[in-house]
């Protein structure tokens, strides 16, 4: 009878930490990769010189980081320090970005330069 519970608490017990492993993975979000940019420029820059001097001059006036993904712009939502100075370094190269994301915004949870 002890074996029977035992075996039950077992198959519990990897259940449990299986959903786990599930949640924290789709937790992290998806993988975006694209162009650092600014929200209010987009995937076209309006300061003169080069995309990443106008990137960190908008961003520096107020602006949000954003990605621009061929056609599509998403407005960074970036809190972690690491994080924004990757995008800064990064200005107007690529990046992979990932986080989860709504209404064209991504709430990001890491960014790492692109291959």
């Amino acid at each position: 009878m002890k074996s029977c519970f035992q075996k039950f608490g077992f198959a519990l017990l990897a259940l449990v930490m299986a959903s786990g492993l599930t949640v924290s993975a789709f937790a992290k979000g998806k993988t975006y990769t694209g162009i650092v940019s600014d929200a209010m420029c987009g995937a076209k820059h309006a300061m003169p010189g080069d995309a990443a001097g106008c990137t960190r001059g908008c961003v520096a006036k107020g602006s949000k980081y954003a990605l621009v993904v061929g056609d599509k712009v998403y407005t960074l939502d970036a809190t972690d320090k690491d994080a924004l100075a990757t995008l800064d370094k990064q200005a107007g190269a690529k990046v992979t970005v990932t986080g989860t994301e709504k209404d064209n915004t991504i709430t990001v949870s890491s960014v790492k330069a692109a291959q």
